[in-house]
This record gives structure tokens, C-alpha cells and sequence, in this order.
């Protein structure tokens, strides 16, 4: 029985990712490093603490450029991407139809608390969910399964009663090493081959909800 759903936001809820990636090339190359679009997108998904290093090895987000550059991505976001991002297909439709069944709804993002705000109100459900765990309440982002493991500790459920939503193959890597099995959406741009692991994939929340009566979510 599910009785608990972790959400991801970005390119899950929102079309987001290719907005993210961008962010970070635009955020890289104010401070001379030019990295790629196609360097940093597959990488989405992951927080900065993730991305900067892999990008620029020596850089992190805690000093220095890599700070500077991972508090610029922020404010591209918030600013100049956010006010322009779609919601994924269905995904106001989707929360409101777990919600009406009773499954309990959180959020686990790599986003902070200020993004999150922006990109609920993109996704059209920002009304809809009041509860997340952020960057905030994890020491390293996904694909480490702190973000997750913060999510199961407000939820204070088992893990075999709950279900990840989410659309890249670090939701999936986090999610399974806290013991969370996942649902992956393809409308973040990952191919089915790197969402391997996830218990389904569907395109998006409305072919979720398309099917919803035949998926893990109707167990509950």
C-alpha cells in the first residue's frame, strides 16, 4: 500500500532541466570558465555541490568562484528562467488526484527554499504542496540519498511505503539507496536506458495519470 509520495520538482513537475543547464553556462562563463551546455546537462538533476567540481575540478560551492558561481545560477533562475518555465503535462492533475486518494505528498528537491518557490508556482501547484525537503536539510545533493533520507524522516514511514516520482537517474540512484523504489518520467530529457532501475517510466504526469489505475500508485 503506498501511502506516501516524494516529489521531485524539476523536469518532473516543471520543464526545468534545459533552464537549469543553462543557468550554469551562462553562471560559468561570467566568471571565465566556458563550459558546454552539453558538458553540464547531463549532470541535471544533481546540486551544485555535485556539478562544480565535475565541471571545474578544484571549484566548490562552499568558497571562492564556485560560490560565486553557484549563487549567480540561483539568481539566473529565480530571475531571468524561472518566469518563463512550463509545467510538465498533467502535473497539476497528477498532485491533485494523489491527494484526493490520501497519499501524503512531499517534496525532495536539490533546489533551495527560494527556487522551490518559483518552481512550484511554474508547475501550477504551489497551492497544492506545502511540505519539502531542500537543499537545505541535506549535506550533499542527489544522486546521495541525504535529500530522501530527510523526506522519510518528516513522512515517518517505512520505505516500502512509499514511492520517489521523479526524472533523472539520480532520483533514481538516491531514492534506491534509501530503500524508496521509483516512478521516472522521460519529460526531463533522460532516455529510458539511464532511468534503469526505476520500477516504471512513464512521459510524463498526465500519461501517469493516464494510466494511474494500472500503476504502482493505484495499490494504494
Amino acid at each position: 500500500m503506498v501511502q506516501a509520495v516524494i516529489l521531485d520538482v524539476d523536469g518532473t513537475l516543471v520543464l526545468s532541466n534545459d533552464a537549469h543547464a543553462q543557468s550554469w553556462v551562462d553562471a560559468f562563463t561570467e566568471y571565465g570558465y566556458h563550459i558546454s551546455f552539453e558538458q553540464v546537462r547531463p549532470l541535471i538533476g544533481m546540486g551544485g555541490d555535485q556539478v562544480i567540481p565535475r565541471m571545474v575540478p578544484g571549484l566548490n560551492k562552499e568558497e571562492g568562484d564556485g560560490k560565486k558561481i553557484s549563487e549567480r545560477r540561483k539568481e539566473l533562475i529565480i530571475e531571468k528562467y524561472g518566469p518563463k518555465l512550463e509545467a510538465a503535462p498533467g502535473a497539476r492533475e497528477l498532485v491533485q488526484r494523489m491527494k484526493q486518494q490520501g497519499i501524503k505528498l512531499i517534496i525532495a528537491s536539490s533546489a533551495t527554499s527560494q527556487e522551490l518557490e518559483v518552481l512550484l508556482k511554474a508547475a501550477k501547484v504551489d497551492d497544492l504542496l506545502d511540505e519539502a525537503t531542500t537543499s537545505s536539510d541535506a549535506e550533499a545533493s542527489k544522486p546521495e540519498p541525504d535529500i530522501v533520507e530527510a523526506a522519510l524522516r518528516k513522512l515517518e514511514m517505512q520505505p516500502d511505503a512509499i514511492l520517489m516520482l521523479g526524472d533523472t537517474p539520480y532520483d533514481i540512484q538516491a531514492a534506491s539507496a534509501a530503500g524508496v523504489s521509483v516512478i521516472a518520467l522521460r519529460c526531463g530529457g533522460f532516455e529510458d536506458p539511464q532511468l534503469e532501475g526505476a520500477k516504471a517510466i512513464y512521459d510524463h504526469p498526465a500519461d501517469l495519470l493516464a494510466h494511474y489505475d494500472e500503476s504502482l500508485l493505484s495499490k494504494h
